[in-house]
């Protein structure tokens, strides 16, 4: 990026950089805001295809998929990187075009892709069967040797989640349990929701007490009255009621049932989590 602002003069390329700073930090958390900062930024230097790029992907975040692959296309023609090719073809999806997507991702412009990319390409063309409603070839699509790479890339998780998620749709939720898992293997820091998918199609709910009281509008209950001094309380204390039983309150370990796993090697398998936490079990989802 610095790089190619140094083309521009110093105080007008201060300034698009800002706003490529900026929409960078922004993008996650406020997409409209990123998408305003991306824009400044190409209206100032239009001719560089960083400033192209940063437009076309601050508007693909925010759902404007005819300008975003716009933008992508001018970014593709001045640098000549192959790197926007998947989210140009999902672009094409956002278009309601998914035949035209499945193109993309058997142009001659895959081979020049990294693995990563790949991974991603493979991803938006199993979305584009699906949105034919074609669920099995939307599997086949994604099995692919890449879902079993170790470490925990994002690509790994995101690819793994998106063949979970495939199989669930295609009614084969014994299998999409085990991929769900394997997503969570290779996601560490929370950047897909397989963990909640995990647990959904386990039957754990987790229940935010808090929140939900909150919703309801419901008021904390007010605080015991202090007892006066040298008068005994009305219920009088658990020593004082013959019969009376003490009550211990005990955290809930919630732990994943391994008979419920599915068949595999131990180390294909992640250790069970254990945290504290409130859970109500429901009944597991009845399978196809």
């Amino acid at each position: 990026m610095r790089r190619e602002l140094s083309s521009l003069p110093k105080s007008l390329a201060e300034q698009v950089g800002g706003h490529l700073l900026m929409a960078g930090r922004l993008f996650d958390e406020d997409p409209e805001r990123a998408y305003e900062h991306a824009r400044a930024a190409q209206r100032l230097a239009s001719r560089i295809a960083v400033t192209r790029e940063a437009s076309g992907l601050a508007a693909y975040a925010t759902g404007r998929f005819a300008e975003a692959l716009a933008e992508l296309r001018t970014a593709y023609r001045i640098s000549g990187s192959h790197e926007l090719w998947p989210i140009m073809a999902d672009c094409e999806r956002g278009l309601g075009r998914p035949e035209r997507a499945l193109e993309m991702a058997r142009a001659p412009e895959v081979r020049a892709l990294d693995k990563a990319s790949r991974a991603e390409m493979r991803i938006v063309a199993a979305g584009a069967r699906r949105d034919l409603g074609q669920l099995d070839a939307a599997v086949v699509t994604l099995q692919c040797p890449e879902l079993h790479t170790p470490g925990t890339q994002p690509w790994v998780a995101r690819l793994r989640y998106a063949y979970a998620d495939a199989l669930l749709a295609a009614n084969r939720e014994d299998e999409a349990r085990y991929w769900f898992s394997r997503a969570v293997e290779a996601d560490p820091r929370g950047e897909t929701d397989a963990a909640d998918r995990l647990a959904e199609l386990e039957g754990l709910q987790f229940l935010d007490l808090l929140a939900e009281a909150e919703e309801e509008g419901a008021e904390p209950a007010p605080e015991a009255p202090a007892e006066a001094e040298g008068e005994p309380s009305a219920a009088g204390s658990a020593e004082e009621q013959p019969g009376a039983e003490s009550v211990t309150e005990v955290p809930v370990d919630v732990a994943r049932d391994e008979s419920s796993q599915p068949a595999g090697s131990a180390g294909d398998r992640p250790p069970a989590e254990h945290a504290e936490a409130t859970v109500t079990t429901a009944e597991p989802p009845t399978g196809a």
